[in-house]
């Protein structure tokens, strides 16, 4: 059985990824709230505000403020009890130096080649979100 995710968190500064993710988001039928920050440093007010969402997708190349620069500072505000959402690094290359890097720090999960596609998405959301293992509360087991 599917699990609904409440919120989703792109962090992508090109508006038309942005409106393709979001559709493919909202076609999947499995995301309550999608929240959308064109920028790094909008994104880490958002969270500041709102509370972590379950699933961050997370651009690597944005002006103020890269991806990589914004794990750095979100680590600083990462739950004290270790809970935290999936983030989904995504990328328009496959740099063999942001695939390394990204398998080196904790906080991402995922590397996924841009655009999203359904068929990507839809294992996320199985891998990371499915009735087995997901709490329903923005925490794994």
């Amino acid at each position: 059985m599917s699990t609904m995710v409440r919120s989703v968190l792109i962090i992508d500064d090109d508006e038309d990824d942005n409106f393709f993710h979001k559709m493919t988001i909202d076609q999947s039928g499995r995301v309550e709230k999608i929240i959308i920050a064109e920028n790094a440093l909008e994104a880490l007010e958002i969270i500041r505000k709102n509370g972590h969402p379950d699933l961050i997708f997370l651009d690597t190349n944005m002006p103020k403020m890269n991806g990589w620069e914004f794990v750095s500072e979100y680590r600083k505000m990462m739950h004290p009890d270790g809970n935290r959402p999936i983030i989904v690094l995504l990328t328009t290359s496959m740099s063999h130096i942001d695939k390394a890097l990204a398998d080196r720090t904790p906080e991402i999960n995922e590397f996924q080649i841009k655009p999203l596609s359904a068929t990507a998405l839809d294992r996320i959301l199985q891998k990371y979100f499915s009735a087995d293992i997901y709490n329903g509360d923005g925490s794994l087991p």
